[in-house]
């Protein structure tokens, strides 16, 4: 999806309102309050907001039309999560994530695997999502998407063009452009909030096949793609990570 470069966004946002430690652990929140993130590090609601972990970066990210409200907190990169509260107005309105900067040849990316654990929502009314790996070849370019699982009325740009079975999993590949960049996307086939994704054999296989050209892999994502979320609801990343 069309979205705002994270380091255009880095350059041209504040990090202020992105280093607020919250000192009130879960049980003493009123009942007003998300017990998500109740102990975080680093919060923010800022459009923008970024926060550095290393070789990380995590990203608020509201970037598409009509978002009402967005809270990012986290921990770590391997420990954030969001409140979101945005209109059921269709339209993707943000892809909160954590991003890692590859820079890697397709052929030359090495054995490049992650693993994640979610809590995410259940099915309700006013709620539509996608939980996804975006990953960018030569720049923004190119953009690869993983879709992990889903719910509400959300799909895939371009129709599907074959199933396989690539990278620990069987997926629909969808191929299409948003007008900006080349979409290749990859729905699995049973949706999951705790996975193994092999990355490497994805992004090559691509290439194999002729639809993608031999790019430079630059930063690969995982987030998630609200599209609405009236009322709030809580996405957590309980656990992540990148072995590259």
């Amino acid at each position: 999806m069309r979205r705002r470069s994270l380091f255009a966004a880095g350059a041209a946002a504040t990090v202020a309102g992105a280093a607020a430690v919250s000192t009130l652990p879960a049980w003493a929140r009123t009942d007003g309050d998300s017990e998500a993130g109740a102990a975080q590090a680093w919060e923010s609601e800022e459009q923008w907001g970024l926060w550095e972990d290393g070789d990380y970066t995590l990203y608020n990210n509201l970037w598409g039309e009509g978002w009402n409200y967005q809270r990012i907190w986290a921990n770590s990169h391997a420990d954030w999560g969001v409140r979101a509260d945005h209109p059921n107005t269709g339209g993707i309105k943000s892809y909160p994530n954590v991003s890692y900067t590859l820079g890697r040849n397709v052929w030359e990316m090495g054995d490049v695997q992650s693993s994640f654990r979610l809590s995410l929502p259940g099915a309700a009314d006013g709620l539509a999502y996608n939980t996804a790996y975006d990953i960018w070849g030569n720049g923004h370019d190119h953009e690869i998407m993983l879709w992990m699982n889903w719910s509400g009325p959300v799909g895939p740009i371009g129709g599907q063009v074959t199933t396989v079975s690539v990278g620990g999993h069987t997926w629909d590949y969808h191929q299409g452009s948003n007008g900006a960049n080349e979409v290749y996307s990859f729905l699995i086939h049973e949706h999951t909030s705790a996975a193994t994704v092999d990355i490497a054999p994805i992004a090559q296989w691509l290439v194999e096949q002729g639809h993608m050209p031999e790019v430079r892999i630059d930063q690969i994502q995982l987030g998630w793609e609200i599209t609405s979320a009236a009322g709030g609801f809580d996405f957590t990343v309980d656990d992540y990570s990148l072995s590259v």
